[in-house]
């Protein structure tokens, strides 16, 4: 087994610029915020910094951000506390395992079908209909159409990282502090129309969600993403040309790819599957050598079961892989990865 030096996965470490505040976090998260001695005003300031933070990253009023514990909590909360009786909830048929089950869930679930690049349009409703708008796909970057025209309610997830616009008129939503580089096991789910979410949990008070979470994770997650912003930001450039690199190689020196992520995709993300190739086999070859990818769907990549997003796309379903540029990344480690990446495909090819 060689060591790891090329990291292309969506899970990656916590971000640097949260490293050392997330210690210091822990060091203070045994208060409880809600009580009046002096360690727990101080966590509890700390606590709505933090707060304040996120919500201006994430295009959201401070008030309306509360912390998960469970993020996938977090798609039944938003779902299920927009959905009225008797109406229709709407969905892509690339979204989430976890949104889609919620969905089903309700009364009149309605599936939107996809087309190759993923694209799909916003279908005839009421304004008490509900729509599930991923702002980006989880798997292959592709981002959901404008949802301007949809006069009902929106149920936001934008697990696959921030987006840099909301759409103007959103319900509730939904992010993973792990899709920016901050910790993983923390959600921040957003409820904007007051007017319109009914809480769908038993409740004894007021609170919004259950409030068990990691103070520390809250604290370190809002370092984390100004961090990463900046990193994007300054790096975005530089990725989509490594984007280019990745694509032209991967079409030109291993042949037979098809490329699921369409040329507007995030240009960090890439989804891409080989002909006559065992995604499964590759991405253990591929980690033997140095080198983590990703395979099968995001919703389920622990047993690499096939991609519901693919398969909706219809795309190729098997020897899929993902990979995931960094902003750190450089083009000399991106070479390498590649052509081991060329090396294990030709060589799994051979053994046909």
């Amino acid at each position: 087994m060689g060591s790891i030096t090329g990291i292309f996965t969506r899970e990656n470490s916590l971000h640097p610029a949260a490293r050392e505040v997330m210690l210091e976090a822990i060091d203070r998260g045994w208060a409880d915020p809600q009580k009046i001695h002096h360690p727990s005003r101080q966590l509890s300031q700390l606590l709505d910094s933090s707060r304040e933070s996120l919500a201006h990253s994430l295009g959201a009023r401070p008030e309306s951000l509360h912390f998960l514990g469970e993020p996938h909590l977090g798609f039944f909360l938003g779902i299920a506390g927009l959905q009225l009786p008797r109406e229709r909830s709407f969905y892509p048929s690339t979204a989430r395992l976890e949104a889609i089950a919620v969905a089903q869930a309700m009364e009149d679930p309605r599936r939107i079908d996809v087309d190759l690049d993923g694209l799909w349009s916003i279908p005839d409703h009421s304004e008490r209909d509900l729509l599930i708008l991923p702002t980006a796909n989880l798997e292959t970057g592709n981002i959901s159409p404008e949802s301007t025209h949809f006069q009902g309610r929106i149920f936001v997830d934008a697990t696959a990282g921030p987006c840099e616009k909301m759409p103007t008129s959103w319900g509730a939503a939904l992010w993973e502090a792990s899709s920016w580089r901050g910790p993983a096991g923390l959600g921040i789910f957003a409820v904007q129309d007051e007017v319109s979410w009914r809480n769908p949990l038993p409740h004894l008070d007021g609170r919004k969600t259950p409030a068990s979470f990691s103070p520390s994770l809250a604290i370190a997650a809002a370092v984390a993403l100004e961090g990463s912003m900046k990193d994007i930001e300054r790096s975005r450039t530089e990725t989509l040309r490594l984007n280019s690199l990745l694509r032209r190689f991967i079409d030109e020196e291993i042949g037979d790819v098809d490329i699921a992520s369409s040329q507007s995709a995030l240009p960090q993300m890439l989804s891409f599957s080989f002909l006559y190739v065992d995604a499964e086999q590759l991405v253990d070859r591929m980690s033997r050598s140095g080198f983590l990818i990703d395979s099968g769907s995001a919703c389920t990549s622990a047993n690499l079961e096939p991609s519901h997003v693919l398969a909706a796309m219809g795309r190729l379903t098997h020897g899929n892989v993902r990979v995931h540029l960094y902003p750190e990344l450089t083009e000399d480690e991106l070479l390498k990865m590649l052509q081991t990446l060329k090396q294990h495909v030709l060589d799994l090819r051979s053994t046909l």
